[in-house]
Order: structure tokens, then C-alpha cells, then sequence
């Protein structure tokens, strides 16, 4: 790969950790329940950011990564996040010319599709989820991916990244 295609590489590096810190900061009370998914929300920027750059394997990779972190089994996160990044690749060109509430829904639809894959996984080894509450982390990345679309397009316009 040439420089120029390379450019930024450690801007989406930087962005996803920040999303991995933003996952372990505890929230007060309820509003816990509604924590976004910053790390899954970051990925489907980025594959529709730069489709050309970010895809499934970087959903494997970084679900990976997700599963070490919350002590999950090997490989939940990781099938969960691959196929959001792949549904993300199929309809990038037009979640990219949505408004930033129809873009909303289209998260939250991924989302939950994310949030099912895992809570299925988790019930088939026998841990169902512990309250009803299991899908409201979608409403809150519904909530949350306006502001986070319009900070990770103003950096990336920033620093460039190609």
C-alpha cells in the first residue's frame, strides 16, 4: 500500500480506542441500561466512512478484541460486529445520503441486530440476559450516533484520512 493510502491508519486506531474507554466508564443509575455500543457505533462510521478500508475482517478483529475485554466467549463479539460490519459494507451508499435521523434509525437497526446475535449466543451456552432491559443499549446508540457521526466526520476531515 502506498503512504497515501495508509494515511489516517492511526486516527481510526485512536478513535476505536477511545470508543473501547468510552465502553468502561460507568454511567449513573439507569441511564447505565442505555450506554451505547461506542465501539460497534465507531466501526459502522468508519465502514461507511472508507468502505475501501474498514470492512469484516476489522469487525472480526475489533469484536475480538470486545470479547477479551468484557470476559465474553471467544468469538461472540467478534460474529456479531463482522456481520454489522458486513450489513454496514452492503448499504454504505445510501446510509452515506440519509439524514442524520433516518441514519439513526439505520444504527439502530444494526444495533439490535448486534445486540440479538450476542444475547443469542449467550442463551445458547446458557446465559439467557438477567433483566428485559437487553436491547435498550440500541436506543442509546440510536440516540447517540448524530453527535457521534458529525466528531468522527470532523476528525477525519481534520487529519485528512483517506
Amino acid at each position: 500500500m502506498t503512504a497515501d493510502r495508509m494515511q489516517g491508519g492511526w486516527i481510526i486506531a485512536l478513535s476505536l480506542l477511545a470508543a473501547f474507554l468510552l465502553a468502561g466508564i460507568p454511567l449513573p443509575g439507569e441511564l447505565d441500561r442505555f450506554r451505547p455500543d461506542w465501539v460497534a457505533m465507531t466501526l459502522i462510521y468508519w465502514c461507511m466512512a472508507l468502505p475501501h478500508r474498514i470492512g469484516i475482517g476489522m469487525g472480526w478483529l475489533v469484536g475480538l478484541l470486545l470479547d477479551v475485554a468484557r470476559g465474553a466467549l471467544l468469538g461472540q463479539y467478534a460474529l456479531a460486529l463482522s456481520v454489522v460490519a458486513y450489513l454496514t459494507l452492503q448499504a454504505y451508499r445510501r446510509i452515506r445520503v440519509f439524514p442524520p435521523w433516518r441514519q439513526a434509525l439505520t444504527v439502530l437497526a444494526l444495533l439490535l441486530i448486534e445486540q440479538v446475535l450476542v444475547f443469542w449466543i449467550s442463551g445458547v451456552i446458557g446465559y439467557p440476559p438477567r433483566d428485559s432491559w437487553y436491547l435498550a443499549p440500541a436506543v442509546g446508540g440510536m440516540v447517540a450516533w448524530p453527535l457521534l457521526f458529525v466528531v468522527l466526520r470532523d476528525v477525519r476531515r481534520h487529519f485528512q484520512v483517506a
